[in-house]
């Protein structure tokens, strides 16, 4: 008897997104799990949605990587995902800790805001481990009734580099 093969597929706590609480779960698993295709779903998608995804970047971080202000879409995010990923040792979560949420709903669309402290643990020098900073993301119910962020805006809190400055670093 031979022992079993590992799972060819990653690890995945992924739920369809019904409510925001459920999105921002699967946006934190799917770091974790370091799996592309379920942190891509946590963007506005335009087969189902007229919403287009935007991220507005950090100001210190545009000053540092200008491509950053031209216009970063879905592709850009995929890249960047796909980028961060091989930075990261296969074994080593990438841990996304929320504080000071707060959210105002408007119908089928939403406002979420919270302080954020993103832990990577990479194997490369020349990429800090810690990101700090205050995101936004504008929600919406898709065609599926499936939350989605379709604007994600970060700000730099700290001395730590931000989300964006990640982003810019591994695009």
């Amino acid at each position: 008897v031979r022992s079993a093969q590992p799972p060819s597929q990653p690890r995945s706590d992924y739920q369809q997104a019904v409510t925001p609480d459920i999105l921002i779960q699967n946006l934190q698993s799917s770091l974790a799990d370091k799996n592309t295709e379920n942190y891509m779903a946590s963007f506005a998608n335009q087969t189902f949605t007229t919403k287009t995804f935007t991220f507005s970047a950090s100001a210190s971080a545009i000053s540092q990587f200008p491509s950053l202000a031209e216009g970063w879409g879905l592709s850009n995010e995929q890249q960047y995902c796909n980028n961060l990923i091989t930075k990261v040792d296969v074994n080593s979560p990438i841990t996304l800790t929320l504080s000071n949420v707060t959210s105002s709903s408007y119908g089928d669309s939403l406002v979420y805001s919270a302080s954020y402290y993103l832990n990577v643990p990479s194997i490369a020098a020349d990429l800090p481990s810690n990101y700090q900073g205050q995101l936004t993301f504008d929600m919406v119910r898709d065609s599926r009734a499936v939350w989605v962020i379709y604007f994600w805006q970060d700000t730099k809190t700290s001395s730590l580099p931000s989300w964006s400055e990640l982003k810019g670093r591994l695009y």
